[in-house]
């Protein structure tokens, strides 16, 4: 019976050295660019959350992926995407060609915009004001 990683750590130990590392530089790329947010294994991945779901980051066997959740935000960002494989709300990109941090960067803010638009629709005070 093999046990779930229960930490962000214990997960990214689990991948090969190369998966890790460019996962590992994709996370603290988010977490510069979302400091409040905090991160969590859900739905067996890394996850960020900062007034709900932000994004959060995968690996299979072949690639490694940035799953952003919003093809609101995918849509409004598709020519920056242009050069990468996509699905949904999801940027696939291989370990030894990570996505730019500044790419990054953007959809980790807008999707925190969105969050927080989403909250103050809602009459929701956002969790962080950073």
């Amino acid at each position: 019976m093999s046990t779930q990683p229960s930490t962000v750590d214990e997960w990214l130990a689990a991948r090969p050295d190369d998966v890790r590392a460019a996962l590992e530089h994709l996370r603290g790329v988010i977490r510069a660019a979302a400091p409040d947010a905090l991160e969590s294994i859900s739905y067996q991945v890394p996850t960020f959350s900062d007034g709900g779901f932000l994004v959060s980051f995968g690996a299979s066997k072949d690639r490694c992926s940035f799953y952003v959740r919003s093809l609101t935000v995918m849509e409004a960002h598709r020519s920056e995407l242009a050069a990468y494989k996509t699905s949904g709300g999801t940027v696939h990109f291989k370990p030894d060609a990570p996505l730019p941090d500044e790419l990054v960067r953007t959809l980790v803010l807008a999707r925190i915009a969105e969050n927080r638009a989403l909250r103050a629709r809602q009459g929701l005070m956002p969790r962080s004001m950073s």
